[in-house]
């Protein structure tokens, strides 16, 4: 995609903990948005066209991955709001990051793979 890995990693590290642990979008599911943006994103605001292809494909996305996990929310992901007091640190303690997490960012690369295999989306 043109980038380095630790530019990558750069872009994609506040999208832990669903948001920089507000709980909030899951970060697989945030850098999977990035990705067809990357791919397939409009430059010029007045590109409908590329915009609506976009959106469609953001769309595609995230219901598959909902098919998949129920849910693009972290809070609900995780059942943990990592944005209530002591969240995070529950989080910790049932080794949610790395039980839930991984599964997460394998489905998202899967999805994203699949979608790459796929015809193009035209609305």
């Amino acid at each position: 995609m043109g980038l380095d890995e630790p530019t990558a990693l750069k872009i994609a590290s506040g999208f832990g903990g669903g948001c920089a642990g507000l709980g909030l979008t899951c970060g697989a599911v945030s850098g999977a948005f990035m990705v067809i943006g990357l791919q397939s994103g409009h430059v010029r605001g007045d590109d409908a066209a590329a915009k609506q292809n976009t959106q469609a494909l953001i769309r595609r996305f995230g219901r598959q991955f909902i098919a998949r996990n129920k849910s693009l929310n972290c809070t609900e992901l995780l059942g943990c709001d990592l944005g209530a007091p002591g969240g995070l640190e529950q989080a910790r303690s049932q080794n949610l990051f790395t039980t839930i997490c991984p599964k997460l960012v394998r489905d998202a690369a899967e999805i994203l793979e699949e979608m790459n295999t796929a015809k193009p989306v035209t609305t």
